[in-house]
């Protein structure tokens, strides 16, 4: 089994990349999806949010309410550490499981958008980390909903791009076409993961 851990910055394209690689045959195991999930109405990590932030943090059809909770922890550190504190473990776990399914000669990649806040880089066989500007990134944002004050201050409160390509073993460039970033998961899918996996094309 290869283990990959994918990373990057809020609007870097993280899930574009995910995409191209799922494309290929690997197994991704996505740490947002699993984070709704862990957090889903009649789990413990629900009530372990509601236990910690109040009921505050509800849909009136009890379903944890997102940016009731977003706007209480990005404004507040120790919340926010609160919070990870809840749901990292929880998703952590739940990953492995998945991992531990997979088939021995799997590619697995690991869509882990805090994985160097977390310190999980030591845990892949390989680290890829997806840049874009600063700039693109807003405006990707901005597209998505938020305003570009709100997209700043996330980004904001991520890793700097310094320290995700610290850990890296490979940085891919989303900053231009669609077409520019297939190109280089390519690449990195024929240098890096096709030899240590034993493909021959």
């Amino acid at each position: 089994m290869l283990r990959i851990g994918l990373t990057g910055g809020i609007g870097s394209g993280k899930s574009t990349v995910a995409a191209l690689l799922a494309a290929r045959g690997a197994l991704v195991v996505d740490a947002d999806r699993i984070a709704r999930e862990v957090v889903e109405p009649g789990t413990a990590g629900l009530a372990a949010v509601v236990e910690a932030f109040g009921p505050d943090v509800l849909t009136p059809d009890g379903a944890l309410d997102r940016p009731a909770l977003a706007a209480v922890v990005f404004a507040d550190p120790q919340a926010r550490a609160r919070l990870d504190g809840i749901v990292h473990p929880l998703v952590r776990a739940r990953a492995l499981e998945v991992v531990q399914s997979a088939p021995e000669d799997a590619v697995v990649v690991q869509d882990v958008p805090l994985l160097v806040e977390t310190g999980q880089a030591g845990a892949y066989d390989l680290v890829l980390v997806v840049e874009a500007d600063l700039d693109t990134r807003v405006a990707r944002l901005v597209l998505r909903g938020l305003t570009e004050d709100d997209a700043r201050a996330r980004i904001a409160a991520q890793a700097t791009d310094e320290q995700r390509r610290a850990v890296a073993d490979v940085v891919l460039d989303n900053s231009g076409a669609p077409e520019a970033l297939a190109a280089q998961v390519e690449r990195f899918w024929e240098e890096r993961v096709a030899p240590a996996v034993g493909e021959r094309r």
